[in-house]
């Protein structure tokens, strides 16, 4: 078992970085950092290319369908096959993937391609690419810190993740015009070798064997779909498992009003048709505040009884929803939205804290598949709700109404859920079969 690495840097209320003292967390995170920014361009690249291409937002948006079902599939496949192979190799192979799928685009964006179905086949293999490596990764997490620097471990990683979805867009905007799409898909390319080294440096990653799991499939069952479908079982049987994606599920449908943005800031605020400042205001909100209780990640992570946080959190963002919906001046709507930002970074890192620690190994793969489908499929039928809501009461009331739905769906599950309130990872069951991988 690996001892919790001591840095009196982590100490106080400043970005908590007392797991980067673990030799395999530091090298991914760092090389996670590299890729963040210079392996974000075709984010912004990609679409820009086709409504370039076809002067059509349409195709824009099948583009999106195209990843999103991509996504969904390789998050719950690799998730089984990451609960019966070597998940190192599988991080490996996803990252060449993924590597391999930008150096494509570089190539038919320098031959001059200016096809759709290629560049649509190339949009599927990066959905496929990305979904193995946030559901691998989400199962690999556990096995290289100890349990209670989980929630600082994935305070870290989301702080990258954010900071790299807020500078690789706006850098992708002030490059384009300077070096081209084509570039922008070599510079994703040529960042993804320091995570390619940083994973090869792993040691095996065998899943673990828990007596405590469902069994492999029956005579004349697929696989693969007996695999998937074992892993949901799993999910069913645990009570806080499940009250941790109810949460989630909540704060993310009913309070995640995105969609609304353009009708908020043109209606409500005064901004002009098609986008402006308030718009862009509205939108940068949420992420300052996540950033910035990113870097005070300190202030949380040491806490103890992490279900009461995660749900404290998940309900106070739903009345900083609310104060969004009511908010008559635009200061006001932005302030809420930071502290949004912020009340929703806390509910993200305990979610993915808590489940990682819940879960068996034998099982991570798979239950870090449904948690990835859920944070892919969450803020889309947010937006379907909200949209249509706002089509029949108006954003405002529509707004409102999914703040006050998050705040009294999560009291009720917390009450209906008593174990929710009272975990605490400390005082949770240790299999010495997951003690965590410490690689120098």
């Amino acid at each position: 078992m690996t001892r919790a690495p001591t840095l009196k840097a982590g100490r106080g209320i400043i970005v908590d970085r007392r797991p980067l003292g673990v030799g395999a967390f530091r090298r991914l995170w760092v090389a996670s950092a590299v890729c963040a920014v210079g392996g974000s361009f075709s984010l912004a690249a990609i679409p820009t290319q086709l409504f370039t291409m076809t002067g059509s937002s349409a195709a824009v948006g099948a583009s999106a369908v195209v990843s999103f079902v991509a996504l969904v599939v390789a998050a719950l496949g690799t998730g089984a096959l990451a609960d019966v192979r070597d998940r190192r190799t599988i991080l490996l192979a996803a990252h060449c993937g993924l590597t391999v799928t930008y150096a494509a685009l570089w190539a038919q964006s320098v031959l001059d391609a200016r096809s759709v179905p290629i560049l649509m086949m190339l949009v599927a293999c990066q959905g496929l690419t990305f979904g193995s490596i946030m559901t691998t990764m989400g199962a690999v997490l556990p096995r290289l810190v100890p349990v209670d620097l989980l929630p600082a471990a994935n305070g870290l990683s989301s702080l990258v993740r954010y900071a790299g979805s807020i500078l690789g867009p706006v850098l992708a905007g002030l490059l384009i015009p300077l070096v081209g799409l084509g570039t922008l898909y070599l510079f994703d390319a040529l960042a993804l070798p320091a995570v390619v080294w940083a994973v090869a440096k792993l040691p095996r990653l065998e899943p673990a064997r828990a007596p405590n799991v469902p069994a492999g499939p029956h005579r004349g069952d697929h696989p693969a779909l007996a695999q998937i479908l074992a892993g949901f079982r799993y999910l069913a049987a645990s009570r806080l498992l499940v009250a941790v994606l109810a949460v989630d599920l909540s704060a993310m449908v009913f309070g995640m009003p995105v969609a609304l943005f353009p009708e908020l800031a043109q209606r409500t605020y005064g901004g002009p048709s098609g986008g402006g400042p308030a718009l862009g205001l509205l939108y940068a909100a949420y992420p300052a505040g996540v950033f910035a209780i990113g870097l005070l990640s300190g202030t949380f992570t040491r806490a103890r009884r992490q279900g009461a946080l995660m749900a404290a959190a998940a309900a106070a963002w739903g009345i900083t929803v609310v104060v969004l919906g009511v908010a008559a001046q635009l200061w006001i709507a932005l302030t809420a939205l930071v502290l949004g930002g912020a009340v929703n970074f806390v509910l993200s890192t305990f979610r993915n804290a808590i489940s990682q620690a819940l879960t068996d190994d034998a099982m991570r793969g798979r239950i870090q598949g449904a948690l990835t489908v859920v944070l892919i499929g969450g803020p889309q039928l947010a937006n379907l709700l909200h949209g249509t809501t706002a089509s029949l009461l108006g954003p405002r009331t529509a707004i409102c109404a999914g703040g006050l739905l998050t705040t009294v769906a999560v009291a009720a599950i917390a009450w209906r859920v008593p174990e929710l309130r009272s975990y605490s990872m400390s005082t949770s069951d240790r299999d010495p079969d997951h003690s965590p991988e410490n690689p120098r």
